[in-house]
């Protein structure tokens, strides 16, 4: 292993993998402190916190420790993989390093492709970068290039002491039959040939990114070019646009290309962000909130700075433009909800309509302004225009409905 530049967090397990990883960073020079967590979940779990205990000490690295009691729901690995990496995000960032080292060696790269090829997954990486990003922390591989027997051999060379997690030959696991039953019985030449095929993947992978990458502009998707590519590229192209560092399954990102395929206007939820469509591009955002604002009189609503999806301005003969009086107050500018109606010149109008007739997307209908009087009656709609009741030739203020609370 080459040295490092910068001061490295290095996970470390006290299995052979992550202390032959710590040992190496000592022998050449690579600055690092340590990370270990304790699960509480084996019993030999505390016998292995104060060996890395001691083994630290000894060779004078900084030791960070998580021991505190780990509650998950689900599937334990999944859980415990999380519950480690932001600690070890949150350690990096708190401290000033550079990232963090994990010890994962070309068994497990093999092991996560052989798993990927099981399920059936079209993943963002055949097996594991060298690199990654979690949650604005670089993750570095410094090992995918030796074997589990290399790094075993490199402990018992160097007197390096180490424990053997016995779960790990519990073949009810997914990952430890396809370890033991797969990974473990290929020579070096098979392991070549795979190696090889996992590279092509994800050249051939890479080379999609870049060209349907390429059709993302500032964010934004065409949606009939979209519609005219075939089905791998429309599936890369999704991805591209909302994986950042989590990866979602196939069947997702499936789903996600028949609506596209399929709808006009769309909002679709992924996790905090939405995937949405406004005059045929699509995009992400983050959408915001329900709000409600209350005001007293005229003077403190003409001197308010502004909302994330509303601002005042001053007065313009309009569909914006509204005249109050004293009985309207305390006056709500509110999101529109469901039900709501205005009376018009024409008759009442549902909202919904509204919205409807002008093509307003599904993302910009949740919190589309609506000005409330105190008989909690709407009385202006923007783009829509007032109530028969609030029209007036010389209006007191605009309210505009804004976009710049929708984050990409």
């Amino acid at each position: 292993m080459e040295r490092l530049e910068g001061t490295w967090l290095v996970a470390v397990s006290a299995g052979p993998d992550s202390m032959a990883l710590l040992s190496m960073c000592i022998e050449n020079g690579t600055a690092c402190e340590a990370a270990h967590v304790n699960y509480h979940h084996r019993e030999q779990a505390d016998e292995e916190e104060s060996f890395i205990r001691r083994f630290c000490a000894e060779n004078n690295v900084p030791l960070h420790v998580l021991n505190a009691p780990f509650e998950y729901s689900g599937n334990f690995e999944a859980a415990a993989r999380t519950w480690r990496y932001d600690w070890f995000a949150k350690t990096v960032r708190e401290n000033g390093l550079r990232g963090v080292l994990v010890a994962h060696h070309e068994d497990d790269l093999l092991e996560t492709y052989f798993m990927q090829e099981e399920k059936n997954l079209v993943p963002s990486y055949y097996g594991l970068k060298e690199d990654m990003m979690y949650k604005g922390v670089l993750v570095k591989r410094p090992l995918l290039s030796k074997t589990k027997a290399d790094l075993t051999a490199y402990c018992r060379a160097h007197g390096i002491p180490y424990y053997i997690d016995h779960t790990n030959n519990d073949e009810s696991l997914s990952r430890n039959r396809i370890r033991h039953q797969i990974v473990a019985p290929l020579s070096r030449a098979q392991r070549d040939m795979v190696l090889r095929e996992i590279r092509m993947k994800n050249a051939v992978m890479q080379e999609r990114s870049c060209r349907v990458g390429a059709l993302i502009r500032d964010g934004k998707a065409e949606l009939s070019a979209f519609r005219r590519m075939d089905e791998d590229d429309r599936l890369g192209l999704i991805r591209k646009m909302i994986e950042k560092e989590k990866h979602y399954s196939l069947s997702f990102i499936r789903q996600i290309d028949g609506v596209l395929m399929t709808k006009n206007d769309f909002d679709i939820a992924v996790d905090e962000r939405h995937l949405v469509q406004q005059d045929g591009m699509f995009f992400m955002v983050i959408p915001a909130e329900p709000y409600s604002y209350t005001f007293r009189d005229k003077a403190q609503l003409l001197a308010f700075d502004g909302a994330p999806c509303f601002r005042i301005d001053p007065p313009c003969v309009g569909v914006n433009a509204l005249s109050v009086s004293e009985d309207d107050f305390p006056l709500t500018i509110r999101n529109v909800q469901k039900g709501d109606c205005i009376e018009m010149r024409f008759g009442t109008k549902k909202v919904h309509r509204f919205f409807i007739d002008r093509h307003i997307p599904l993302y910009l209908r949740k919190t589309w302004p609506a000005v409330v009087n105190r008989e909690q009656k709407i009385i202006m709609i923007p783009g829509l225009g007032c109530d028969v009741s609030h029209f007036s030739v010389s209006p007191d203020f605009n309210v505009l409905q804004l976009t710049g609370s929708y984050l990409k």
